[in-house]
């Protein structure tokens, strides 16, 4: 079994008095695909802005490839990639200069530099776009193009946010065939949020059920299931926290709308 590459032990993150991530630990193991599920306000996007030095822990642990993103944040960046769930690219520029900009960005010698990128947008298959504005490029074709992106510095780790969010379910499969290819070629970890179920169940080597800031149960599709005696990863999560990931229930809507607030979702 390979060793773990994010090992969390008790992260908690408190915002005025609200617990948005509540005493949680897990591992991933290295060049896994470690998926977390859950619905918007869960605590998702919170978790990864700590593991990726966006957010400062309240109390608990981090290592990130063997470093403490909270003492050597530098060191930590340089471990990692991270594709956002808002836009980052700049639209005036070319792909190419996006790619660019950004291995420039993270000290990647001019021309290492230059073979990665066309190698990056060769895999997620923009090579021949490189010289067109960003601004003339379909959503799905900037995901994939920020995937790209994130791996000119040749990362251990790619945090994907919610990568496949108000993209088609075309091109969300798409997306996700260019992740999975990278996973297997570049021998990387993958951890990325989601509350698509079919997502998570479909590529996820691993999956952790997150709810209003609390881990519920962590191991495969097949294990979850068998856990809750269920045939879907829908309804094993349906088991595990009383609702779908689709509705919102009289009880928590107050606590999700109170998250929105407080961390901009």
């Amino acid at each position: 079994m390979k060793d773990a590459i994010i090992t969390i032990k008790g992260l908690t993150k408190n915002f005025n008095g609200f617990t948005a991530v509540n005493d949680i630990s897990f591992e991933v193991k290295g060049g896994h695909i470690f998926a977390f599920l859950g619905p918007n306000g869960a605590g998702k996007t919170t978790t990864i802005k700590m593991l990726t030095t966006l957010l400062n822990p309240s109390k608990g642990d981090i290592v990130l490839n063997g470093i403490d993103p909270t003492k050597d944040k530098d060191k930590a960046r340089r471990s990692f990639g991270i594709v956002f769930q808002d836009p980052s690219l700049d639209d005036e520029l070319t792909a190419y200069e996006n790619m660019e900009f950004h291995g420039a960005i993270y000290k990647v010698p001019k021309r290492l530099r230059e073979d990665r990128i066309a190698y990056l947008m060769n895999l997620v298959g923009l090579f021949e776009r490189r010289n067109d504005r960003i601004k003339t490029f379909s959503g799905g074709m900037k995901r994939r193009l920020e995937i790209a992106r994130g791996l000119i510095h040749h990362p251990k780790i790619l945090f994907l946010d919610e990568p496949t969010l108000g993209l088609d379910p075309q091109t969300r499969n798409s997306i996700w065939d260019y992740i999975k290819k990278l996973n297997m070629e570049e021998g990387m970890t993958v951890f990325f949020t989601t509350h698509y179920m079919e997502e998570a169940e479909k590529v996820a080597d691993t999956i952790a059920i997150i709810d209003k800031g609390i881990i519920l149960k962590t191991g495969t599709a097949e294990e979850l299931k068998g856990l809750t005696k269920t045939k879907s990863l829908e309804e094993a999560f349906l088991k595990l926290t009383g609702y779908s990931i689709r509705e919102e229930r009289s009880g928590a809507v107050d606590n999700l709308r109170t998250a929105k607030r407080i961390w901009g979702r």
